[in-house]
């Protein structure tokens, strides 16, 4: 049976061993776990491809995937194999010995993008602690710079742990965790003089920048492109001066953008790139991948205890073979031009409300306008009314980043929801 078949069958749900459960307590749950997110008042209890349900038989797609994490969708067979296969084998084993599974992994990664060498953990916040670090050691003992610098960008996000909160550009996310680690400076994205003025007015005394931490395409910012000519200048620029250009792709990597990595359509290579979210389709992963001439890190100086045990690795692996047998890129590119100009199509019956449509392959943004009064969350909940899935990507841009195996049958369900949604919460 074809993983389409599977899909269409589970649309009905069937007597197939899933029990449908209603004892679900929100109260009890709220009582027992921090509040740490602003959760819908909804629980959701399996999948199948792009298309979950709820504790109470509802479905809905899934144009959050994890948020830009389910590459493959809800129960893909390929994971479900390799998930029993290895579990079945061998789960986890300490980094005192050698993982076969990683090696095929790195393998893989190193002979898919322009790295020599790759650093795993758990998640993107991790993979980009491990870039600091390795960035900070190159700082200092191959440019012999006291006090590094790395510039970051004003709407950024790089994650949850102290030092990438304080690369995240966003205040928002820093409120109440100072003192914020020091060494961070930001910049205006698409900015290419904001960039060469730090450069110059902070190279004073014991202070220099070291590196600039970036991504190709800001996700939590608002889905925004980076500009090919402003990356490609970022590029020249640490040549020159011999610093490392270090790109978080997160959210961007892993074939969510049309081609495999984010870099690919800026024409530049990156010395040092982060990726977790799509690696593992869900399974927690995250990688830092470097140079052969930045990989510096010596035994003892950087680690994790989960990183890249068999279990991750081997699910990881089973994603990125299934990325190239089902040519599953050429689906994204389709797909995510067809979501572009269905949104595109629908903005202009919306004037007064949105502004603009954006983003690369199956990772797009859908801007309101600022002097609307409607919102990104208003508009998600609307959604969601509808049978449809968003999440938010600021307070003023709605996000679409289905699974990347989405067919040009959900994404004209999806649009039908997103007009009917618009048309309610603007009336």
């Amino acid at each position: 049976m074809t993983f389409q078949s599977l899909v269409k069958q589970a649309i009905i749900p069937q007597e197939s061993g899933f029990m449908l459960t209603t004892s679900f307590d929100q109260e009890s749950f709220n009582q027992v776990v921090m509040s740490t997110y602003g959760r819908f008042p909804l629980a959701l209890e399996r999948g199948v491809g792009c298309r979950v349900w709820d504790n109470q038989g509802n479905s809905y797609l899934d144009f959050v995937a994890g948020i830009a994490t389910c590459t493959l969708g809800h129960a893909h067979p390929a994971m479900i194999e390799a998930v029993t296969r290895q579990i079945q084998k061998l789960h986890h084993v300490s980094n005192l010995y050698y993982i076969p599974e990683q090696g095929e992994l790195a393998k893989w990664i190193v002979d898919h993008s322009c790295a020599d060498r790759v650093f795993f953990c758990n998640s993107g916040a991790e993979a980009n602690e491990a870039a600091i670090k390795l960035a900070r050691k190159y700082a200092h003992t191959v440019l012999d710079i006291a006090n590094p610098i790395i510039l970051t960008a004003n709407a950024s996000f790089h994650g949850r742990t102290l030092a990438t909160v304080t690369a995240t550009g966003q205040p928002k996310y820093q409120k109440n965790f100072d003192p914020l680690v020091p060494g961070f400076h930001y910049v205006d994205y698409n900015d290419i003089r904001a960039v060469e003025a730090a450069v110059t007015e902070l190279d004073e005394g014991n202070y220099r920048v070291g590196a600039i931490l970036i991504e190709p395409l800001q996700g939590e910012g608002g889905i925004r492109p980076g500009n090919v000519a402003y990356f490609q200048r970022l590029r020249q620029i640490c040549d020159e001066i011999g610093i490392l250009l270090i790109f978080d792709e997160v959210q961007v990597g892993m074939g969510r953008s049309g081609k495999l990595w984010g870099y690919e359509h800026l024409g530049v290579e990156p010395d040092i790139f982060t990726s977790a979210k799509g690696l593992g389709g869900g399974i927690p992963i995250g990688a830092m991948m470097s140079k052969k001439s930045c990989d510096i890190f010596q035994p003892g100086e950087h680690a994790s205890t989960f990183g890249g045990n068999p279990f991750v690795c081997a699910v990881a692996l089973s994603v990125c073979q299934t990325l190239e047998k089902e040519n599953i890129l050429q689906n994204v590119q389709e797909q995510g031009t067809h979501l572009r100009e269905g949104l595109k199509v629908i903005a202009l019956k919306y004037p007064q409300h949105i502004s603009e449509v954006r983003g690369w392959g199956l990772i797009n943004g859908m801007e309101i306008k600022a002097e609307s009064s409607l919102t990104a969350a208003d508009f998600v909940k609307a959604a969601m009314d509808e049978g449809l899935l968003l999440v938010a990507a600021g307070p003023k841009v709605v996000r679409f980043v289905p699974p990347l195996i989405v067919t040009e049958e959900e994404i004209n369900q999806a649009l039908h929801a997103v007009e009917k949604a618009l048309a309610k919460v603007t009336a």
